[in-house]
């Protein structure tokens, strides 16, 4: 993607989130004659409308249409619809905040005596919310399973955004007219209609396409090479560097779903490699597949591909990171590819370094530079130890930096010092390309 296609798309989708956004505040005000309140009021309403609606916009985000995520790549959408969760639980907030201090009636609301089912339905909301966006800030800290994180997500957004659509029907102070209730109730039955599109019928269309455990290797101690392969179809094509959901087991319709890169070459058609690293409950499974086991690939996805224009090509990378990059560099040996790549590799040890031999085998069959930079180093290793640095990178810059294209994948802490490196050398946003594994 060039400078003025990238522009194009992030642009549009802006552009379109933000009249998303503000179309229930348009719906209100159309056609409104009722009398002003007073501004704090009418802010505090203001508030309230575009928090909803941004509410609603977050089953939009995550109901993984590829063509959404085109311009900034899945785990970029998937990290927006994150801050824009947050963005929207202080717009509700302050929606309720601002009414109180504006007017001491707004109290009753949440007022038993005065009307129970609707100030417990209010409370409960609020409380959600706050669960919501606790949970997901501190969920790794609390040590809460990613699946049930997951549907308690899901279960947690649906009751609120219910709550909030029966909240702005009985007040029904801007929205008196029929056709605006039934607006309401149309574009809030299309955000539950995203939840039901990923949790009912992608699985449902993934239960008609099987795929089976080919073979299971071991790539470093606790680093895993999973290869499967179709059963009964032609299976599915992808770019090198996109990711899939896999499922395993014998049914799609599971809270254990999870993303991961392929590995393999997008020319090997028919057989599907994931490299996967022992970080969690569910990772530390993976070596107890055996051939022959049923799994499930919804996909593919992502924006962290290789593209025809790109002159020179330089990757850093570290620890499983090196996964999706893997994939472009088979795909690039398998199609001949001439074009220089530089690579710098960081790793904690020597051990730790997967495709080490495969990747000292490409530096002979392409035009292929592997730099390793490993904190904890052999005694008589002569190349780089400790971390990935500014200076590091530096050194193994390119001359001309407008005409390479920069892949940067890894921990966040190496990714934040690349990006940021990078950027502040002048490379364009467009030509930094970056795949972050914290997506969910």
């Amino acid at each position: 993607m060039n400078k003025r296609e990238f522009i194009r798309e992030v642009s549009i989708w802006t552009t379109l989130f933000i009249i998303m956004v503000l179309i229930p505040l348009f719906l209100a005000l159309a056609g409104h004659t009722g009398r002003f309140r007073g501004f704090w009021v009418e802010f505090g309403i203001g508030l309230g409308f575009i928090g909803i609606a941004m509410m609603g916009l977050q089953f939009v985000l995550t109901a993984r249409f590829r063509n959404v995520a085109s311009a900034f790549g899945t785990d970029a959408l998937l990290n927006f619809h994150r801050q824009a969760g947050y963005v929207a639980y202080l717009f509700v907030l302050g929606h309720v905040v601002v009414l109180l201090a504006a007017s001491p009636y707004t109290i009753n609301y949440f007022n038993p005596a005065v009307n129970a089912p609707r100030a417990f339905a209010l409370i409960l909301v609020l409380i959600l919310l706050t669960v919501l966006v606790g949970l997901t800030i501190w969920r790794e800290k609390l040590k809460i399973p990613y699946e049930w994180w997951r549907i308690s997500h899901a279960v947690f957004a649906f009751t609120i955004i219910l709550i909030g659509l029966a909240h702005i029907l009985m007040v029904s102070f801007y929205i008196s007219e029929i056709w605006q209730k039934a607006l309401w109730v149309i574009l809030v039955g299309f955000a539950i209609a995203m939840l039901v599109h990923v949790r009912i019928i992608k699985p449902y269309k993934m239960s008609k396409r099987p795929y089976s455990v080919s073979d299971l290797s071991q790539e470093t101690s606790d680093v895993w090479n999973l290869e499967i392969e179709p059963d009964g179809h032609e299976g599915i094509t992808f770019e090198p560097g996109q990711f899939a959901w896999l499922t395993i087991g014998p049914t799609p319709f599971t809270i254990q779903q999870h993303p991961f890169s392929f590995s393999s070459s997008s020319e090997n058609s028919g057989r599907y490699s994931f490299t996967i690293k022992e970080l969690g409950d569910f990772t530390s499974t993976i070596k107890t597949l055996k051939t022959g086991d049923r799994v499930y690939l919804e996909g593919p996805y992502g924006a962290f591909t290789l593209q025809s224009g790109m002159k020179h090509i330089f990757f850093i990378v570290g620890g499983i990171g090196i996964t999706p990059v893997m994939s472009m560099l088979r795909t690039m040996n398998d199609q001949n590819d001439p074009r220089p790549v530089t690579m710098l590799y960081g790793s904690p040890d020597l051990k730790s370094a997967a495709f080490r031999k495969e990747l000292d085998e490409l530096e002979t069959t392409m035009n292929l530079k592997v730099v390793y930079i490993f904190e904890d180093a052999p005694e008589d290793w002569e190349g780089h130890h400790g971390l990935v640095t500014t200076d590091l990178i530096n050194s193994y810059l390119p001359e001309n930096l407008i005409e390479t294209d920069y892949f940067v994948c890894g921990p966040e802490p190496l990714m934040d010092i690349a990006e940021n490196h990078l950027r502040d050398r002048g490379v364009p946003v467009y030509k930094i390309h970056s795949e972050r594994f914290n997506i969910v």
